[in-house]
């Protein structure tokens, strides 16, 4: 716990997640490993006395469900359910949430005709959808995921597991075949996902609880490999500058990026500003992901 306790009660941390989807990666040790090594660093904090304030968990891939749509009919892939069981378990035992990656850009890509753009991208439409056995309706996609999710829990017998979204976002540019990878969606969609956001919006199976969810990214990894869009998700450039402009703050000549503890005291008497809502987001999102 080097990497957590020296820095409390200074840095603010709520959670460290222990991989990122692993139970997507087909290597069979690491799956099985991942719930003794979460219940290790679990231990840890107990006898740090910061289990309370701290919990463990790990970021999945949507890809650990079987079916997504109704989300009432969520359900994980059979082949994992020996898998997630103890993961489970483990969560509702210790009070921590499930994290999920949740990018309605891929569903886009891989079926812009069937997939309306307005719907994944938070805008009004006319679409929409409504789950025939709940009758819940849904305005954007990424609800509808999260919700699938919960429901998908709830089959394996876990109701008070509450889902977060550990990365969702929108890439700025992408390759010829990376359908809607442009700067104008990344725009809409990171600004649409910020407004609900700010009001607290629940998903509509839990409306009464606000949905945390984790903006992917604060900057662009130029070094990273694969398609385009891998490279351009970022709000911001490596150098500092933006990006494009989510639209909804102008930043001052005099802004600066400082990932430090000190970036966080202006944000506290500038409520309002989107700017300091993103860089706190990005904080938290980093201290979570130390481990």
């Amino acid at each position: 716990m080097t990497n957590v306790q020296p820095y409390i009660p200074t840095t603010k941390i709520t959670g460290i997640a222990v991989g990122n989807e692993v139970y997507t990666t087909e290597d069979e040790a690491l799956m099985s490993n991942l719930v003794p090594a979460m219940v290790a660093l679990h231990s840890a904090l107990v006898q740090l006395s910061l289990d309370s304030s701290i919990y463990i968990s790990t970021a999945n891939s949507l890809a650990v469900l079987e079916n997504s749509y109704p989300p009432s009919l969520g359900s994980f892939k059979p082949e994992l359910v020996p898998l997630l069981a103890p993961f489970l378990q483990f969560l509702d035992t210790t009070k921590a949430p499930f994290w999920i990656n949740a990018y309605p850009y891929f569903a886009y890509k891989d079926d812009p005709i069937r997939v309306s753009l307005d719907y994944v991208l938070f805008n009004p439409n006319s679409t929409g959808m409504v789950d025939p056995y709940t009758n819940l309706h849904y305005d954007n996609m990424l609800y509808a995921q999260v919700d699938a999710v919960t429901f998908a829990i709830a089959r394996m017998g876990y109701e008070g597991i509450e889902v977060r979204v550990s990365e969702t976002g929108w890439p700025s540019k992408g390759d010829g075949d990376e359908i809607g990878a442009t700067m104008d969606n990344a725009r809409v969609y990171n600004r649409n996902l910020l407004l609900r956001q700010m009001e607290n919006e629940g998903t509509p199976l839990k409306p009464n609880q606000k949905l945390d969810v984790y903006l992917f990214a604060l900057f662009n990894e130029d070094l990273k490999p694969g398609p385009t869009s891998e490279r351009n998700y970022g709000l911001y450039q490596p150098d500092g500058t933006l990006a494009y402009n989510v639209g909804l703050t102008t930043l001052t000549s005099g802004a600066s990026i400082s990932l430090t503890s000190s970036a966080t005291l202006g944000c506290r008497e500038e409520v309002g500003s989107l700017w300091c809502w993103i860089l706190m987001l990005a904080l938290i999102r980093m201290m979570m992901m130390i481990l």
